[in-house]
């Protein structure tokens, strides 16, 4: 059964503006403090509060504690790592101390590499986000002695090492079903669109979270304002190999990832409020665990439960800072292709709308 709620969002175009000028402004692992800006001054011109750490802004209104979200906003990309040498820039060699292995990043890249062939892409200077260059990947592939993707890309050979380059990309709409590098900028958008319709709570938005490292810019956070929450509510996109897949459910929860069970009323609430207004929901953790005893019966590797934000901050935490996740259902998980129904993005704005902006807002 799928929801027949009446309110959902009144108009959805605002949003979908909100998204393109987003998924307009590169954010390259490891080189989005420009993007980090520019959401800054987005939340400042409607006088939300900001504080700009390394690798975090945090956004406070006048109700810092009705609700806490957090939303990683950097996406995959390229780096230049030396003459006309490029790789891609969550799996760099200084990014491996915080890759554990169990992350579904690192077990799919691999499978994706060829997707790339024939992307066009742009460089941009890391700090003010300067257009540098566009070029063009020509080929895409796994080099087993650096353990990394390695890109050729022509037009961009004059680059210096460090330079950033991101996917060149725009939103593009389909009936019900909008596709771009949706991981995770969509998030962004939503938390400033609820930022914009009343919302006045907190929220996180990291850095590096493709590169294993956003649950530490959070969890330095709370600890260094001697802060604790149950209710941190962590959203991002959720993939799935198929449309058939991803359209079982409008929203993704979980129990728990390969780090940590989710202990939180916030996890309760979504989900009864899920059942109550006929919301399509799933546990991505189950729906893995199923996935794996048909594998084990062909003899095949078994998947992980996935590594997130939320389940390195609890175990690092040892539970003194829980939450839940709410995911929307994807598909071409980390192209330029990624693709989500806009059911589930106004199913997830009813929900969040629903939780925490007050109806005279």
């Amino acid at each position: 059964m799928g929801a027949s709620f009446t309110n959902e969002p009144k108009n959805f175009v605002p949003f979908l503006d909100l998204l393109k000028q987003l998924i307009r402004v590169p954010s390259v692992t490891g080189a989005e403090h420009s993007f980090l800006l520019y959401l800054k001054r987005e939340l400042e011109e409607i006088g939300i509060k900001t504080q700009y750490y390394d690798g975090l802004l945090v956004a406070q209104g006048k109700n810092p504690t009705k609700g806490m979200l957090s939303a990683h906003i950097d996406r995959h990309g390229v780096i230049c790592t030396g003459p006309n040498e490029f790789q891609f820039a969550a799996f760099l060699a200084k990014n491996r101390s915080d890759l554990r292995g169990n992350s579904l990043s690192e077990q799919t890249y691999q499978l994706i590499a060829k997707r790339y062939i024939n992307q066009q892409v742009q460089a941009y200077e890391p700090w003010s986000g300067s257009y540098l260059g566009i070029g063009k990947i020509c080929d895409a592939y796994m080099c087993e002695e650096v353990n990394n993707l390695i890109f050729k890309i022509e037009g961009l050979s004059h680059l210096q090492p460090g330079t950033p380059i991101a996917f060149s990309d725009k939103l593009k709409r389909d009936d019900d079903l909008i596709s771009a590098q949706l991981d995770n900028v969509i998030s962004a958008a939503i938390i400033i669109y609820l930022y914009q319709n009343g919302f006045q709570g907190t929220a996180f938005f990291t850095a590096q979270e493709e590169a294993g490292k956003s649950w530490r810019y959070v969890y330095e956070w709370f600890k260094k304002n001697n802060v604790t929450t149950n209710e941190l509510l962590v959203l991002d996109t959720s993939p799935y190999d198929t449309r058939i897949e991803a359209d079982v459910q409008q929203v993704v929860l979980r129990n728990r990832d390969a780090n940590a069970r989710f202990k939180s009323p916030i996890l309760k609430q979504l989900k009864n409020f899920c059942h109550k207004n006929g919301i399509d929901f799933s546990c991505k953790d189950i729906f893995i665990q199923e996935k794996n005893k048909i594998r084990k019966e062909k003899g095949l590797p078994l998947l992980t439960l996935g590594s997130t934000e939320l389940g390195r901050i609890v175990m690092e935490s040892r539970g003194n800072i829980q939450g839940a996740t709410l995911q929307i259902p994807t598909t071409g998980y980390h192209t330029v292709e990624e693709t989500a129904s806009i059911k589930s993005v106004k199913t997830i704005l009813y929900i969040l709308s629903s939780l925490y902006i007050e109806k005279s807002a």
